[in-house]
């Protein structure tokens, strides 16, 4: 299979980062063909541009960076998203990917205040990463909250099958080796459980 995986942490030895290539790693070990944007690294810009916003014809450009994300997403089998969750929401840097790549014509189509998603056919996980506990966000309704914006508003609304939201908890500056290396094993699993029949 082919898989798309696009990460945003501007800190190359993040925990969120290491989560990233322990998951590519055991995909890339199960056989997989895996493709890595790390839109920090890659200097993707997030902004979206008033040219890209205009209707299809004169004016309308869509510039190299978008065309060829686009067209990792088209060739991957598999999607996944990598991210810390910071005021309950993505980074930035992947809101303004998302903005600017799950385009209208390419991602979904709306018509008469109906959405269709046009990447139907596709699978997707999502990764994120908190400080806070889980159980906290899950009990003032913030968890719920998020599922809805990001799992079901962007990525189900674009055609996707959810494989799963694998969420890291808790996580702190500094985390003790031992407690890295369980959640890397966690996110390796996560891998196999999906993807052990190449």
């Amino acid at each position: 299979m082919k898989h798309l995986i696009v990460v945003a942490h501007p800190a190359p030895d993040s925990f969120t980062m290491t989560l990233t290539r322990a998951y590519a790693g055991e995909l890339k070990s199960l056989g997989h063909d895996v493709r890595l944007h790390d839109l920090y690294r890659m200097g993707f810009d997030p902004l979206l541009s008033a040219a890209e916003l205009a209707p299809a014809g004169p004016g309308h450009t869509v510039p190299d960076g978008v065309t060829a994300a686009q067209a990792d997403i088209r060739a991957a089998d598999v999607l996944t998203v990598v991210y810390p969750i910071w005021w309950m929401a993505m980074p930035a840097m992947l809101k303004g990917y998302i903005d600017r790549v799950f385009a209208r014509g390419f991602a979904y189509e709306s018509r008469d205040g109906v959405v269709r998603g046009l990447l139907g056919g596709k699978s997707a996980v999502l990764v994120t990463v908190s400080g806070a506990p889980l159980a906290a966000l899950v009990d003032n309704g913030r968890w719920e909250a998020m599922r809805v914006l990001q799992d079901t508003h962007i990525f189900r609304a674009s055609g996707f099958a959810l494989l799963e939201h694998l969420h890291f908890d808790a996580v702190t500056p500094l985390l003790p080796a031992a407690e890295v290396e369980r959640h890397a094993a966690r996110i390796r699993a996560c891998a196999r459980q999906h993807f052990s029949a190449v």
